[in-house]
């Protein structure tokens, strides 16, 4: 595991020493590129920028499960999950 991390305001901060726009400007561009990529993948869009990140919907058909305290058969209704996959320059970056 990663002993490092970086959230929402260093991340927004960082973007903005970079580009040479104000924080608040970066952050409504990213609350902006969160909202186009919540609402497309919620509509079973594939966003996909290439070499960097792909996001799609995927579905989860129903299963038959235990209840792990009683053992009691269950039955998991269906429902959706999110697929995020890293393009080849992000998996180069980590190399």
């Amino acid at each position: 595991m990663a002993d490092k991390s970086l959230n929402r305001t260093e991340f927004v901060a960082a973007v903005a020493a970079e580009s040479g726009q104000s924080q608040a400007a970066v952050n409504t561009v990213l609350d902006s590129i969160f909202s186009v990529l919540s609402s497309s993948v919620a509509d079973g869009t594939k966003v996909s920028i290439p070499g960097w990140i792909s996001v799609e919907r995927t579905a989860r058909a129903a299963r038959a499960g235990r209840n792990p305290q009683t053992g009691e058969a269950i039955q998991i209704a269906a429902s959706n999950g999110v697929k995020i996959s890293a393009g080849s320059k992000l998996k180069a970056a980590v190399k």
